[in-house]
Formats: structure tokens, sequence, C-alpha cells
């Protein structure tokens, strides 16, 4: 043993390699010296070269040696007008020259203002008051946060637990992890979580023969409401995506599970918290998907495409009954919570500019039309026999792979996995697709021409094959 403390404090005492001094070598050489990508094991950028960009023009990334991708992913679902939109730069460049930041603790100012007042029109005036974050991850600990106090304040302190659906997914912090219930990304923390109640998922796919996606949205409602019954007196809120679980494999739900929730958490006196992060400002299909519940939770998130992907920003929405909890001349009974950067000027601006463009593109009935040609690209598909399950929610299409789709012999153990391969086949192909695990799926911006959505599927269905072949 003490050989072994000897040679580790040896090594620590060595000088640490010295790096190549910045600015030399390729875009890609530097990035993989100096910056820690997300979601990524460094070490696959051995074998697949990341992709290094230039700039962004429309629906498409153009790489510095110009090889041209149409972004089929929105860049994680954030970029909903294209790239380098003329109407979102000309708002945020006017935003500069008037004011780039103030705190928004004892401030206010005009971007702020009017995109709460906007986001509160949405919703028919039922969530009024607008609470800003940075972040998806950063919007949920708020909400999550703001319901437990809210109990307490409501003189219900023992009202500190959580329910969560299984597969969903609402950030990485430590909060929002809680939350989560997608292992890879869950599981090496769980000793700093903690632990939330996780219900049955609606996944539509959990149907059985001869029945709708209603039948596992009322079975897992059920499951709900069998926790409600036994634990209700300790849960603040549950939490869910819905209509979409999206970073478990695009998992779709009918909106029969949202309403019924809506009725059980009014029956049993928890608060419902609606993370449309990735499923809101349009890409269900209707601005926040719960519309298409007809109802509206407690606490609704936003993040994402609420900025147009330009700018960090997000906002939880909430109902007077809940801001009212919070109102008193007591400091304690505040909501202590901040960001440096809330409700920032340019952030807000971005939005607000996003705004106009759903109000005067009619953006929602153009999607219906892109979504019917989409569709009828993608009908092929059905009758594929290596993918499952072709399925689609407004502006988000997915299917998945059969574990049993023939594959090629890999050429060595080191071979990349089916998502690496999609991944680099689609970019071969001028397409930029993501996939998740063996799910491939398709969240485009909402500007594509006929044109454009053509070399989409060809990219699709020309990954498919080369990924498959190896």
């Amino acid at each position: 043993m003490r050989k072994v403390a000897e040679q580790e404090s040896a090594d620590m005492s060595e000088p640490p390699q010295r790096l190549p001094a910045s600015g030399q070598g390729s875009l890609q050489e530097r990035s993989l010296r100096y910056v820690w990508h997300p979601c990524t094991q460094m070490k696959v950028h051995e074998r697949i070269p990341l992709l290094a960009l230039s700039r962004g023009e429309g629906a498409w990334l153009i790489e510095t040696s110009g090889r041209r991708l149409l972004d089929g992913i929105s860049s994680w679902w954030v970029n909903l007008f294209g790239h380098a939109n003329a109407r979102i730069n000309a708002a945020v460049g006017e935003q500069l020259h008037v004011l780039e930041h103030a705190m928004l603790a004892g401030c206010t100012h005009a971007p702020v203002v009017e995109l709460s007042e906007r986001l509160s029109a949405l919703t028919q005036g039922e969530l009024g008051h607008c609470f800003y974050g940075s972040d998806g991850a950063s919007a949920v600990e708020i909400a999550l946060k703001m319901s437990h106090h809210a109990w307490r304040n409501a003189g219900r302190p023992r009202k500190c637990e959580f329910a969560c659906v299984r597969g969903d997914y609402h950030g990485e912090s430590l909060g929002a992890l809680g939350v989560t219930d997608v292992p890879i990304f869950h599981d090496v923390y769980r000793a700093l979580l903690r632990a939330a109640h996780v219900v049955a998922s609606p996944d539509a796919r959990l149907a059985h023969t001869g029945e709708s996606a209603k039948e596992p949205a009322r079975r897992a409602a059920a499951d709900v409401e069998r926790l409600f019954a036994e634990r209700s007196e300790q849960i603040a809120a549950l939490i869910i995506e819905p209509l979409v679980q999206c970073a478990s494999g695009m998992v779709m739900h009918d909106a029969l599970y949202v309403r019924e929730l809506r009725t059980l958490c009014d029956r049993y006196h928890v608060h419902l918290i609606a993370d449309e992060i990735a499923v809101g400002c349009g890409r269900s299909g209707t601005f926040f998907a719960c519309e298409q519940a007809g109802v509206w939770p407690d606490f609704l998130c936003l993040s994402k495409g609420i900025s147009g992907g330009y700018l960090p920003l997000s906002v939880v929405l909430t109902r007077a009954q809940i801001y009212e909890k919070f109102y008193s001349d007591e400091s304690a009974r505040a909501f202590l919570h901040s960001h440096s950067y809330t409700g920032n000027p340019l952030a807000c601006r971005a939005a607000l500019a996003t705004l106009d463009i759903f109000d005067t593109d009619r953006v929602l009935e153009r999607n219906r039309a892109r979504g019917a040609y989409l569709d009828e690209l993608l009908a092929p598909l059905r009758q594929d026999p290596r993918i499952a399950n072709l399925r689609r929610c407004g502006m988000i299409w997915a299917f998945d792979v059969r574990e049993d789709a023939p594959v090629a012999s890999p050429a060595s153990t080191q071979r990349p996995s089916f998502a690496q391969r999609y991944f680099a086949a689609a970019c071969e192909r001028g397409v930029l697709l993501r996939p998740i695990g063996r799910t491939v799926y398709l969240m485009p911006p909402y500007i594509l021409s006929d044109d454009e959505m053509q070399h989409l599927v060809r990219g699709t269905r020309g990954a498919l094959d080369a990924a498959l072949a190896g």
C-alpha cells in the first residue's frame, strides 16, 4: 500500500502535460484540446470527427469545409425559424443599442414586461405570472421549489415529495435529475439525488391488440391515482412532459392522459407541472401542448424554442393562486430564487421577435401543411420491415429501428453504435440527425421548403440503409 501511495504521490508531483499553443491546428483539434463537449463521451471523437461549423443560413449549417447540412433536429430542438433569421437578428441588434442587461431584482424593463403579458395572454390569462431563468433545467428547479414553498406557505410543509413519469427527462441539475427517469443521465448521480415517485408511462406503443392510444393513457392515469391515494398528503407536485417524452425516444401518448392528470391533481390537491421545454412553442402542433388536452397546469415550463434558438432563456408560468401564497410582508415567504441573467433584455427581445413570427406568418397553420407533406414523404417507411412505430406529434416524427434488423458483420470490436453510424451516414448525405439509441427522429425548423423536406427524407432513408449496412 505504501508503494502505491508513493507512486500516486510521485504522479501528482509531475508537471502537467503542456498543451499546444492556442490557435494551432484545425478547429476540431483545437476544440478537442480545450472544449469539453456536452452529452458526449469525448473518446468517441477519436473515431468520429466534430462538425466544424462556420455559419448558419436558414435551415442549413455550413461547415468550414463548405459542406452544407440541413438541420433536421433544430440544433437540439431550439431553432424554430432558421439560423441567422433576419427578423430576430434585427430585434436583438436593436436591443443591443438600448439595454443589454440589468438585474431584474428591484428593476424592470420593457422586453420582460411585454413578453410576460404576451405569454399570459396565450394561456387566456390562466397562467398570469412569469418567473424567468436561463435554461430548461433551471425552469424545472424553479417550478419544483415554488411548488413546495407554496404548500409550505399554505401551512402544509409535509408536501415536499415529487412524482414523475417513467422515462421522463427534465434536465441535468440535481433537482431536475431527481425527477428524471432516464438511467444514463440519472444513475451515476443517484447518491446525490432526492428520489421521486415514478409512475407508469402512458406510451401509446403499450396499447394491446385492438386498443387505441387512450387505453395505455387510462392505465397510466390509474397508476397515478393509486400513488395519490397513498401519498397525496406528502406529494407537492407531479411533473410531466405532455404528449411527448422526448429524451427517452420520442415516446408519444394521447392527450387524454394530461386531462386525466388535471382531474386527479385537483381531487388530491397536488400541483401539476407541465414541462413544455421541448414540446411547447408549436412543436406539438399547438402553441402549448396542454392546449390539446383542454387544460392548464399549475406551472408551465418553457425554454428552447421560446427565444428562437438565439439566447438562453427559460420561464415558468404559474397561476395567481400560487403567486398569492408568496405575497406577504414576511421576507421568508418570498420566493428567494434568482439567476444573474433573469429576464435578460436581449433574450426577451429574441423571444418577442419569435412570437411576432408566429403571429404574422400563420406558423401553426403552415406547419399543418408541412406536416402533411412530410407524412406523405415518409409513408413508404411504414412498409419497411427494419423499422417499427413510425409516429408523429405536430412537428415531431420518430421511428424505432428493430433490434433484429439485419446488420452487416462488425469489422472490429471498436465498431461505433447504431446511433453513431447513423449520425455519420446522415452527415455524409447532407443532413444533421442525431438518433436516441435506436430511435430516429426528425424535429426540423418551421421553415422548410418542399425541396428541403425531400432532401431531409432522402437523407433519413439513405442514412438508415448505410447505418444498417455498417
